[in-house]
């Protein structure tokens, strides 16, 4: 189907169209083109100015106390006494050291104190001048009449992909004159332009790295930046319809978004695509499911959601779970239920990158979308979010660590970043995002709070995305090696799932029990069997989900 679809797909795509190129790598890309000379180290930005600012300077003086002898001025522009870094800068060495180090007067008569007290003497207005970084010059990749397929976060070019650099000078009387770079390790340059483009050809499955950068008429030049890239030539039985996907993964790529936790693993999706259980539909409808939950529906009995007084025992065995009856009586609601989350799961997974259709079945397997808390165990919300997972989120995930924080703690707490906030805050913390995620809700109806199970699901996608890279550190600290070199996309995912519910401290016992076995390649396949004892269960967990 997938494949019909990308045949049909093709016919909208726009013809290659002619380029003016200007001078390509020296790599056989233009045969009838000669190569350039290696290009020199770029300097890098180098921008800085002083800038003029209006002040309110304060004057204050030190004095003895014995005697209120004159000692120094100090000026500062700061409401209040001076602080010890303005006696430093004004006054002796001398004078500060005692200052500093001296004990408070507590005499009525002060002349029997010694050391030095401070007083102000002026304010007035005063100019100082300001050193200032200005922004720096930056380049930027992109690919030119290539049509991105935004569910499989792939780009398909109907002929031989048109790799695309641009430079951009933030300073209005500056412009951008030439791009250097490598590709694959052959140098390329574009002079007296900020635009620079050449034909790619196929490449390895894996890719080929690229280092690229800008100069500009201020003397300076961008920072380096770097991309790998990868294009795969197929036609899918028809020699006469071939197409290239093209994938790039850099922090300057202006297309599509890439999977997420690509670029934090060094490794592409494969070619064509994720696998179904790692991708986002185009609709929320395509989300669709129709599972006889049967938690579920025991949760939507017990609240009245579903009317089951018709069947033994009101729809309930004796041991509290749905009976048959019940759950066929509650089977238009469960449908219903699980599939109210489906059109905030999509935008979320398009906000945050995370598929969508993993985070659908994280919720399925964790709670079948009933967002309360279970059997008072600590797990509660759609991903049943322990303060262990509170934490692997808070600390691996920066980004929304201090997003969140600043809605708990002082934002001069936050900036401290996590591991350098006190234990009691990051106790605080852990604790509000486990009750932020819980949607129990004793005056609620149905006794759950609708509006925190849907802000919830952003909480969990973040929480992924912290997984993914914890899992990923994981593997880089016992491997020596980035994750992409010993791990596949999907197997990287499996090996998050692993985290995400065991823990990475199971992920690294069955990474290092993996590589004792001789394996240099993790997979799915050859490490699973590895996971066992207390950590045994995230195997039936990762294949229920991966499915």
């Amino acid at each position: 189907m997938a494949r019909r679809w990308l045949v049909g797909f093709l016919s909208v795509i726009i013809a290659f169209s002619g380029t003016a190129f200007t001078r390509p790598p020296s790599i056989s890309l233009q045969p009838d083109l000669q190569p350039v000379s290696a290009p020199n180290p770029p300097p890098g930005p180098d921008r800085f100015t002083t800038v003029t600012v209006d002040y309110t300077a304060f004057e204050w003086y030190l004095a003895t106390w014995k005697g209120y002898n004159f000692v120094c001025s100090v000026i500062f522009d700061h409401e209040g006494p001076p602080l010890p870094s303005d006696v430093y800068k004004d006054c002796s060495l001398e004078v500060y050291t005692k200052w500093i180090t001296q004990p408070p007067c507590i005499y009525q008569d002060t002349n029997l104190c010694d050391g030095y007290y401070t007083f102000p003497v002026n304010s007035k207005a005063a100019q100082k001048e300001i050193a200032m970084e200005l922004a720096a010059a930056s380049a930027w990749i992109s690919l030119e009449d290539c049509e991105p397929v935004l569910s499989t976060s792939t780009n398909i070019c109907e002929s031989k992909p048109t790799l695309v650099f641009t430079g951009q000078e933030p300073l209005p009387d500056e412009k951008i004159i030439r791009i250097e770079g490598t590709y694959d390790g052959a140098p390329f340059d574009c002079d007296q332009t900020d635009v620079c483009k050449f034909h790619i050809p196929e490449t390895v499955e894996n890719g080929v790295p690229i280092t690229f950068w800008s100069y500009s008429t201020y003397g300076d030049s961008s920072p380096v930046f770097t991309a790998q890239v990868r294009v795969q030539k197929v036609n899918e039985g028809d020699p006469d319809q071939s197409y290239w996907y093209v994938d790039i993964l850099s922090s300057q790529w202006q297309g599509q978004a890439v999977p997420i936790c690509s670029d934090a693993w060094h490794v592409f999706a494969p070619v064509g695509g994720s696998p179904e259980w790692l991708t986002t539909p185009n609709q929320s409808e395509d989300l669709s499911s129709d599972i006889p939950y049967t938690y579920l529906a025991t949760n939507l009995i017990q609240r009245g959601a579903v009317d089951a007084s018709s069947c033994p025992d009101g729809g309930l065995a004796t041991d509290g779970n749905v009976n048959q009856c019940g759950l066929e009586r509650s089977r238009d609601e469960v449908f219903k239920w699980q599939n109210r989350f489906d059109g905030l799961i999509l935008s979320t997974a398009r906000e945050t990158g995370v598929p969508a259709r993993l985070l659908k079945n994280l919720f399925a397997r964790e709670s079948q979308f009933w967002p309360g808390s279970y059997s008072g165990v600590g797990d509660v919300g759609l991903g049943q979010l322990t303060e262990n997972g509170a934490d692997t989120t808070l600390f691996w995930n920066p980004s929304f660590y201090y997003q969140f924080c600043s809605f708990i703690l002082p934002g001069e707490t936050c900036g401290k970043g996590y591991m350098h906030i006190s234990t009691q805050e990051q106790d605080q913390l852990r604790r509000s995002l486990v009750g932020s995620v819980n949607a129990t809700c004793k005056d609620c109806p149905l006794g759950i709070d609708l509006d925190n199970a849907d802000y919830s699901v952003g909480v969990f996608a973040h929480s992924m995305i912290a997984n993914c890279k914890q899992a990923g550190q994981v593997i880089t600290n016992y491997t020596g090696k980035s994750p992409g070199e010993v791990a596949s996309y999907e197997d990287l995912w499996k090996f998050s799932l692993v985290n995400y519910n065991a823990g990475g401290g199971c992920l690294a016992e069955v990474i290092t029990r993996s590589l004792g076995e001789g394996n240099t390649i993790l997979t799915w396949e050859n490490t699973s069997p590895f996971i066992t004892g207390a950590c045994g269960g995230a195997v039936d967990y990762v294949n229920d989900i991966s499915k």
